[in-house]
């Protein structure tokens, strides 16, 4: 019963947890977006919701004169001009990014009054000058800065040398981010390169005077339509609008692993009521003999269940604000500080979890209780500990076998799906019905599957690895069960195993077939390629070409007048020698001509057309013209799928300089004869002041992804581990009740001469095979759905399918190592029974 209130105080720790956590980042965020914002932000009409900065390196910006022009509306006591720049990297004298590695971003701007409000200087003063910078004290601890070392900041315009006169500390909880601080002229000059200019206005209302009656006095000073104008609620809310979407992701993602968890905790749950029904069953007889009715009877074992899901969840709720505050200390470990006085615990989480944890373990331990109600008088007279029937029923055999079958047909329609959508329901039904199946059905496999293993496992062991096989067969529906719980984690493991090395073997195959570049050259955090990196790649000794690769915004109308919004790959002409492409018709190189793209096949197919037609092309903030397709690109296994392609010439003559974005890519060659060594060393040494950008060769771009995806998988893997914690209970539960089942059985066993030794090994034994039987269906199950995941997503370009055979392998390994640990604790205390007391138990 413990062992089960701990499953329920697990799987409701991880629902609290979540809830906690994610309850107080918005806690934090609201705070800082509460105390950030002013009475009133004037932002330029272009500015992005919740969003400083662009591809195009440099924020929207508004004239000098739209602070004075605020500055005289009515009800206006105070306007300030601020700047903010988040397209920046900000580097020490070691040339190391001194950016959070949590995603947060670098923030550089100008020192303000509204600053005043989330931050106070703590050491030195306030930045006076072009040589003056301030830093956070975040950042300043973290990459042990002090005052009068030098920083220099990446922008667009150029480089910013200035050292550090002051440290400013956050009175409000800091995210995570990292920020720098200029006057307000140098700020300008460095991040804007326009003196005078501001990214908004901050604005700040009389007395008497609301927030929104400022705004409408702002927009009839300066124009409804001239600038966007935000409420410091309507700031927040935006604001926060950017925040949550991310974290209900996050949320929602977590939430999804406990439930996985509550399901596993089903099964332990279920096993546990129903092996104490089947020992109590000579107990229950008598007191239906002596008058309790069957409802009474069912009545008390979910009383009982009642009782373990209330202990186990109000401790689940505990557990889980401590989960919480481990989280958050985590977290302050990577950069992204959370104060404990920020904790925020709502009302609806511990009600949430407690709710759970009651219906979850009531809802496990009914059918039990029902076997339990339905217990004749007359099994007063028989043997307790003899359930009635112990082999799995024909009905449900036939059941499990309907249910594998509209799975297994599920996933191969999935697989034979010609488009995503329709396939991806396939799919889902496949993998629900199969999981299903494989539940109803395991006791009908057990009988089968685990003679097969113990051949191979346990007959070297001899009469002891009979004995132990013969217990893992005595109860298939118990040892289905058990198994089940461990299937479930292990059917996730192998699943997102073969999806996640498949799309590193397609990927690695694309690169292998598609790019001829010998370097790429581009940021992890998405930043675009500053003019200046650029300019130092392209002058690298060594290099055939240099091939600068960015997306532009447009609207394309085709000619049976179906009109798009979509992005254009704008490149050099020396693409079509980077990237290989297959084409359907004309030449790849031909798009590059003036007045002229290419299209995927798809799309041409879908719209009819084909070489020589023209297409409108309205570039977003630029001309409207007519291209020519000079070129149709087959879209069958490219990852790039659908891109259309214009020169970046093209780009150029259409879109205004300062609307056109940059590159977020490089591309380059070394020249022939060149050592590959020797020209990778130059690019490398080219980029070396720009730490922002990552240079790699294809070998290195492959492991990349490698790692990429497999840090992917291991925090999966990470967030199932608690599944398998939970199964591995099931396992250990299953065990202490069959040896208490078993008890006179031992000690009858014991008396003929079976030794200590012997007696722990047949428990570890039969632990051990009931381990990989789980291992067995869930790896089985999870390299179907993986199959059929990888078949559906190579319509997306996914086409490699690779079975990871090392993890599936050392995952099955793994479970024989569980089934042993699972079996210490019930081997050991069947070990140490008095054989005399064993035999002589009722």
């Amino acid at each position: 019963m413990a062992l089960s209130a701990v499953a329920v105080m697990l799987s409701v720790a991880f629902v609290c947890g979540t809830l906690v956590f994610t309850d107080t980042m918005n806690t934090t965020f609201d705070k800082l977006f509460a105390v950030t914002n002013s009475d009133v932000t004037v932002t330029p009409k272009e500015a992005e919701a919740g969003e400083e900065t662009s591809d195009r390196g440099r924020p929207e910006t508004l004239s000098g004169s739209a602070v004075e022009q605020v500055r005289k509306a009515e009800g206006v006591k105070s306007a300030e001009g601020g700047v903010v720049s988040m397209s920046v990297t900000v580097v020490n004298a070691k040339n190391e990014n001194m950016g959070s590695t949590t995603g947060a971003p670098t923030i550089a701007g100008n020192w303000s009054d509204n600053e005043l409000k989330s931050m106070k200087i703590t050491s030195g003063n306030a930045p006076r000058g072009p040589t003056e910078v301030m830093v956070d004290a975040d950042t300043a601890e973290k990459h042990h800065l002090k005052l009068g070392d030098e920083l220099r900041t990446i922008a667009i315009t150029g480089d910013t040398r200035a050292r550090i006169t002051g440290i400013a500390t956050f009175t409000v909880t800091n995210p995570g981010a990292a920020v720098v601080y200029f006057d307000t002229a140098t700020a300008q000059q460095a991040l804007l390169g326009t003196p005078g200019s501001f990214t908004h206005v901050n604005v700040t209302a009389k007395d008497g005077v609301s927030d929104e009656q400022l705004k409408q006095n702002i927009a009839k000073a300066v124009g409804a339509d001239t600038y966007k104008l935000q409420t410091a609620k309507e700031a927040a809310d935006a604001n926060r609008k950017d925040v949550g979407s991310f974290l209900d992701v996050m949320k929602y993602v977590m939430l999804g692993f406990a439930g996985i968890a509550f399901l596993v905790g089903i099964f332990l749950i279920f096993n546990t009521f129903s092996m104490l029904v089947a020992q109590r069953t000579r107990e229950i007889g008598l007191m239906r003999a002596i008058g309790a009715d069957s409802g009474q009877v069912l009545k008390s074992v979910v009383v009982e269940a009642f009782l373990l899901g209330v202990v186990g969840s109000i401790l689940g709720v505990g557990a889980g604000v401590g989960l919480a505050v481990g989280l958050m200390q985590l977290m302050g470990s990577m950069g992204m500080h959370l104060s404990t006085d920020d904790l925020t615990v709502a009302w609806t989480t511990p009600v949430t979890g407690i709710v759970l944890g009651v219906i979850v373990t009531v809802v496990s331990a009914f059918i039990p209780a029902r076997r339990a109600g339905k217990v004749s008088p007359m099994a007063a007279l028989r043997e307790s500990g003899t359930p009635g029937d112990k082999k799995a029923g024909v009905v449900r055999a036939v059941l499990g076998l309907v249910l594998t079958g509209i799975g297994g047909v599920g996933l191969y329609l999935a697989t034979a799906a010609e488009k995503a959508g329709p396939g991806s329901l396939w799919l889902a039904l496949g993998v629900v019905f199969t999981l299903i199946g494989f539940i109803v059905i395991g006791p009908l496999l057990a009988a089968g599957v685990v003679r097969v293993l113990s051949g191979v496992v346990l007959r070297p062991f001899g009469s002891v690895g009979r004995l132990a096989e013969r217990n893992a067969l005595r109860n298939p529906r118990r040892t289905g069960a058990t198994a089940a719980a461990l299937m479930i984690g292990l059917a996730l493991v192998a699943c997102l195993s073969v999806v996640g090395s498949s799309m590193v073997a397609s990927a690695t195959d694309e690169l292998d077939r598609s790019v001829g570049a010998d370097y790429i050259v581009n940021s992890e955090t998405g930043q675009p390629v500053l003019p200046q990196a650029e300019q130092a790649l392209r002058a690298t000794k060594g290099l055939d070409h240099v091939t600068a690769y960015r997306e532009v915004a447009a609207k394309i109308t085709a000619p049976d007048g179906a009109s798009e919004e979509e992005g254009l790959g704008a490149t050099d002409p020396t693409y079509a020698k980077d990237i290989r492409r297959k084409m359907v018709a004309g030449e790849h190189t031909a798009a590059y001509a003036a007045n002229a793209m290419s299209v995927g096949s798809d799309y041409a197919t879908k719209h009819g057309v084909k070489l020589g037609d023209e297409l409108t092309v309205a570039f977003t903030g630029g001309s409207t013209v007519k291209l020519k397709v000079a070129a149709i690109t087959s879209d069958e296994g490219n990852l790039d799928k659908g891109m259309k392609y214009i020169s970046t010439e093209a780009a150029r003559a259409n879109v205004p300089a300062d609307k056109l974005p940059l590159p977020f890519m490089l591309l380059a060659s070394a020249q022939d004869g060149q050592s590959d060594a020797a020209a990778y060393q130059s690019v490398k040494t080219a980029m070396a002041e720009y730490p922002q950008y990552k240079v790699r060769n294809q070998t290195d771009y492959k492991q990349a992804l490698k790692d990429q995806v497999g840090q992917l998988l291991n925090m999966v893997y990470g967030l199932l581990g608690l599944a398998i914690i939970v199964a591995v209970l099931g396992v250990v539960n299953t065990l202490a009740l069959s040896v208490v089942e078993r008890t006179r059985e031992i000690g009858l066993m014991r008396a003929i001469g079976l030794s200590r030794r012997q007696l722990r090994r047949m428990i570890r034994l039969e632990s051990v095979v009931i381990a990989l039987f789980g291992a067995l269906l869930g790896l089985g199950l999870g390299m179907g759905w993986g199959i059929g995941a990888q078949q559906l997503l190579a319509l997306q370009g996914l086409k490699v399918l690779e079975i990871p055979w090392p993890t599936i392998l050392g995952v099955f390994a793994a479970s024989a190592f569980v089934g042993l640990f699972a079996a210490l604790v019930p081997a050991f205390r069947a070990g140490r029974m008095n054989v005399l007391n064993a035999i002589a138990s009722e």
